[in-house]
């Protein structure tokens, strides 16, 4: 490209008016999920009883804080364009791990650590597998999905494990003054994601691998240890819920986790973040999180059948793929006209 053509090459696009057309990812990401939350929040307070009661809202925080912590882990695996199936896997077998070494005798700080221990250790071998041996992410985590899965069960040969006295019950049902625990805990784990993805060089690593991994490794990022990082840190938050979710439930459940990998990209996706890659923000999959754990809550207050949910959320997750498809090649109604030549 020569010295004459790059200012027009580098020029923003107009419509037919002289006006830049309308950008819908950038309306989206700062504006457009936010309306969608406080519509619903609206909604769900005209038409769903108690909604509104401070228990009730409470108990929201509390129910969206496993699918939440669980989106955190997975802005980054998805940011660098990647994919992780397994990570409803990783909540059983976490929680599993962390249970038996509790019933056996560990002190729950350590039972605690060996659960997020196990999930990094899952994240390890699918940011392994994907970045030095160049297979797809999709196919590696939907093996170890499987896996693990069978793993979880073995270990408890296919039945739970309930133990009433279990010591790190706390951090699934306990309260910090009034607020739920694992609230906080999700509060603190968006935290650090925030700092690193917005305030450290490694974020701006995340985001550059994304958006053209070749040009970042001409740029001099190590492209293979980002990668093999975020699968670790997916795994590692994936690993901390399970073990939230063990707490709450005061038992290891093989069956844990069951799905919360489709309800946890479709936060990810809801809030901002693009499939491809490269582009999404950590405050909107939080959005994302509380606008599934809204919907979710008032449709149980208004005693939607459960097939009727699951319709409804699949009807959401579409609208997640197509809210991301609609941000990478919009409609000519959302671009704005423009005129040839």
């Amino acid at each position: 490209m020569t010295n004459e053509m790059k200012p027009l090459a580098q020029a923003a696009p107009q419509d037919g008016a002289g006006r830049p057309p309308f950008d819908f990812a950038k309306w989206w990401d700062r504006v457009g999920i936010l309306m969608v939350l406080i519509a619903l929040v609206l909604l769900m307070s005209l038409i769903a009883p108690n909604f509104n009661r401070i228990d009730n809202l409470l108990n929201i925080a509390r129910s969206i804080s496993v699918n939440a912590i669980l989106a955190a882990g997975l802005t980054f695996v998805i940011l660098t364009g990647g994919i992780d199936l397994s990570v409803g896997s990783i909540i059983a077998v976490s929680g599993v791990v962390a249970v038996v070494l509790a019933i056996a005798g560990l002190p729950a700080p350590l039972a605690v650590l060996a659960g997020i221990g196990v999930g990094a250790l899952c994240g390890l071998v699918n940011g392994a597998l994907t970045a030095y041996l160049s297979l797809a992410p999709f196919i590696v985590t939907l093996g170890t999905m499987t896996f693990l899965r069978g793993l979880a069960y073995t270990i408890t040969a296919g039945q739970p494990i309930v133990s009433s006295d279990l010591n790190f019950k706390g951090i699934g049902i306990g309260y910090l003054f009034g607020v739920p625990i694992p609230v906080i805990v999700m509060a603190i784990v968006f935290l650090i994601a925030w700092f690193l993805l917005e305030r450290t060089r490694y974020g701006r690593h995340v985001y550059a691998v994304g958006g053209n991994a070749q040009a970042a490794r001409l740029a001099g990022v190590r492209v293979d240890r980002v990668t093999l990082s975020v699968y670790v840190i997916g795994g590692a938050c994936a690993g901390l819920a399970g073990v939230i979710f063990a707490a709450r439930v005061i038992s290891a459940q093989p069956t844990a986790g069951t799905g919360y990998e489709l309800d946890a990209i479709a936060a990810v996706v809801l809030g901002g973040t693009s499939l491809a890659g490269g582009r999404g923000r950590i405050v909107g999959t939080l959005i994302g999180s509380v606008i599934l754990g809204v919907l979710s809550t008032g449709l149980i207050l208004l005693n939607v059948p459960f097939f009727t949910q699951l319709l409804i959320k699949g009807v959401v997750i579409i609208f997640a793929v197509a809210i991301d498809s609609l941000k990478t090649r919009p409609l000519p109604f959302l671009r704005g006209s423009r005129r040839a030549g």
